[in-house]
């Protein structure tokens, strides 16, 4: 049996008109990410990282999901995330906890 993995924005389920709801990002080198990815932003250099609550290094406050699904890289990656005005499916996103939902819902990034 084959298990197919997550297509890039399969987790939308509804974002603002053109591409208002997306932005470019710098994410940290790491392992691999899959869509729907919950991210923090880390203080020190500007990249997007996994977000970690018990974090201390800014990627502990979720602010973005990833769109689409990078490879594991020892350098920092270009990516695109969902950052503002959507709606999002809670059983596609990884990382999620009630902390990151409403951290997400200041953003008007909404857990359906």
């Amino acid at each position: 049996m084959k298990i197919e993995s997550m297509h890039a924005g399969e987790f939308l389920l509804s974002e603002g008109p053109g591409t208002i709801s997306r932005e470019a990002i710098n994410v940290a080198a790491g392992p691999a990410l899959e869509p729907g990815q919950i991210l923090g932003l880390v203080t020190a250099t500007g990249e997007f990282a996994p977000y970690l609550p018990t974090a201390e290094d800014g990627s502990e406050n979720a602010i973005a999901i990833l769109y689409g699904p990078l490879g594991q890289s020892d350098v920092v990656r270009r990516g695109r995330a969902i950052v503002r005005q959507a709606e999002v499916s809670e059983a596609h996103l990884t990382g999620l906890d009630p902390a990151a939902e409403k951290a997400l819902a200041a953003h008007f990034v909404i857990v359906r």
